[in-house]
């Protein structure tokens, strides 16, 4: 009965594609712990202190039934103050968010129009969702309206949506949101930004890139907890109307366990920590800086700006084996394959925290150096 899975797991093996779970070991290249709180004190010291006031480490059912807890609302209280939007909506996670948004919100008639390198989230809530969907070039303005300009040619009469992240998580770049928010308020169309690798890093306050327009009527947002925020669980921002659609239509929503209140007071902690601590921010900037000039000077490749430093090897077998390479010096470096990246950019993501310094950095590209010569 089992052999049709193990020759699927055959095939990925033959093609250097077969992924495996191993323990964390090695210095921390790999993470989306930005700012270095997931193990930090004060969030250790927070969890202490909810725990001894009688927070609950499990909700014990569904939002709806018994599970929405004080601290569910407290947390979304601030979390929407803080990002400057009406309403917040805590989730377990940013995946699930991201699949109640896309496969509740947008509805027969309507299209989506996504950046070709948007989260496999976004991909799955479309496939369980009521909307047609297309891809457009990769941070290409001009490419997401004439999507929308061809689909009201052909008779379309819904609303378009358009999709993107604000940074992203395998190129560590950044479309031009201002950019489509005018092509979003020019036809009348909803604009979704992941903000998932930026929250708590960049823009005003680590509130994210799409900071200027949270709140407008036509501005949905999801930010995650899961990464520089220390925690887990994800958020969308977005107006009352929308939020109370989620509650009453969001499948993800209504029919789970709802999140841990003990990681809710918890994440309460992680952003008051990123409101009020821009002093983290700083360091990571400094360290992305750092970072860029000397993977530029060391390995002749170009940084990408942010914490987020992609090496494209190219070859899925080359990249593991550099990767493996590091590895044995002591860095925790993965390799990235198809399907995650398109085909022939296998390459190293290079997530940069704030778990390393700068000396730790230059050892790591002089030895990426080499091994990239080696595998030349």
């Amino acid at each position: 009965m089992n052999n049709r899975f193990e020759a699927d797991l055959q095939d990925l093996e033959s093609r250097g594609r077969l992924r495996s779970l191993r323990s964390r070991s090695g210095i921390d290249f790999t993470s989306n712990d930005y700012l270095g709180l997931a193990e930090s004190d004060e969030l250790t010291r927070a969890a202490a202190d909810a725990i001894a006031r009688g927070v609950p480490v499990g909700s014990g059912g569904s939002r709806l039934l018994r599970g929405n807890h004080p601290e569910h609302e407290a947390l979304e209280a601030e979390a929407a103050a803080y990002f400057g939007a009406e309403t917040a909506l805590y989730f377990s996670g940013g995946f699930t968010a991201n699949h109640a948004v896309f496969s509740t919100l947008p509805q027969r008639g309507d299209l989506v129009i996504h950046d070709e390198l948007v989260h496999a989230s976004v991909h799955e809530g479309l496939r369980c969702g009521r909307a047609d969907h297309v891809a457009v070039a990769h941070n290409d303005v001009d490419a997401f309206e004439a999507a929308i300009v061809r689909w009201r040619s052909t008779g379309g009469k819904g609303q378009p949506w358009l999709s993107v992240e604000s940074l992203y998580s395998m190129d560590g770049d950044s479309p031009d949101i201002a950019g489509l928010m005018t092509v979003a308020d020019r036809h009348g169309a909803m604009l979704v930004v992941d903000e998932a690798h930026a929250t708590g890093v960049l823009g005003p306050q680590g509130r994210g890139l799409a900071a200027a327009f949270e709140g407008r009527e036509n501005v949905i947002t999801l930010h995650t907890c899961g990464k520089a925020l220390g925690t887990a669980g994800g958020f969308i921002l977005a107006s009352r109307a929308i939020r109370d659609f989620l509650v009453n239509r969001a499948r993800p929503f209504i029919f789970a366990t709802a999140p841990s209140p003990l990681v809710a007071a918890v994440t309460r902690a992680a952003l008051r920590i990123s409101r009020t601590m821009p002093e983290r921010r700083e360091r990571l900037a400094r360290l992305v800086a750092f970072a860029g000039d000397e993977l530029r000077r060391q390995c002749n490749v170009a940084p990408s700006g942010s914490q987020i430093l992609p090496v494209i090897i190219g070859a899925d077998r080359a990249a593991v084996a550099v990767a493996a390479s590091l590895q044995r010096r002591g860095f925790d470096i993965r390799a990235v394959r198809p399907p995650t990246v398109p085909e022939g950019t296998s390459r190293l993501r290079l997530a940069l925290t704030l778990n390393v310094d700068e000396a730790t950095v230059a050892d790591l590209f002089a030895a990426l150096a080499e091994d990239m010569r080696r595998a030349a």
